[in-house]
Formats: structure tokens, C-alpha cells, sequence
């Protein structure tokens, strides 16, 4: 029974990076496409991750498993803002039909 949870959460873990993977072809501009990098490939590494610990039982696969689903769930949300920080510093312009920039409008409130 585990080894099908297990299956069933690779086969979701891999739909969503493959969702992130063609968001990243096809959303507009960086910003959009660190959204698509982060929301999607973070979760479906997360939980391809989870049914590889799941499949494999308690061992020190399971634990190389969680350690790297671990990781990468403090290391991507936190690069993706670093380089979206960055780029809007930089002056890279947001897609054109963009409705708002928070950031931007964090930065007035700062220098008023």
C-alpha cells in the first residue's frame, strides 16, 4: 500500500515540475517566470522527494530524501526572491499588462 502512495506522489511530484518547467518557456517575463519556478518546481520536487522516503521505507535513502526535500524548501523561495530583488534593482521591466508593484511602491514609502 505505501509503495502506491509513494508512486501516486512521484507521479504528481513530476506533473508539477513539468508544469513549472513550461512556465518557464511560456510566462512572459522573469518575474512571472521565478513564480513558475518556485510555486511549482519547489512543490513537485518536495513531493517527488516525500514518495521517494515513502517507496523506500525507513533507511538512509528516506533520510537523504527529506534532508534534500528540506533543503530545497529553504533554498528556493529564498534564491527566487534574492533574484527577483535583484532584477528589480537592476531595472529589468515587468511584463507590460503587469496591474501593480508592490515593491516598487514599498520603496516610495520608504524614501518619503
Amino acid at each position: 500500500m505505501s509503495d502506491i502512495i509513494g508512486y501516486i506522489l512521484i507521479t504528481i511530484g513530476v506533473l508539477f515540475d513539468i508544469f513549472g518547467c513550461v512556465g518557464l518557456v511560456r510566462f512572459p517575463d522573469v518575474y512571472n517566470r521565478l513564480q513558475a519556478a518556485t510555486k511549482c518546481v519547489t512543490l513537485g520536487t518536495i513531493m517527488l522527494l516525500v514518495g521517494v522516503a515513502v517507496v523506500a521505507g525507513i533507511n538512509a535513502t528516506c533520510a537523504k530524501a527529506i534532508v534534500c526535500a528540506v533543503f530545497i524548501l529553504i533554498t528556493s523561495p529564498t534564491g527566487a526572491h534574492a533574484i527577483a530583488r535583484g532584477a528589480h534593482i537592476s531595472g529589468v521591466p515587468l511584463w507590460k499588462d503587469s496591474v501593480v508593484d508592490k515593491y516598487a511602491d514599498e520603496v516610495d514609502k520608504t524614501t518619503d
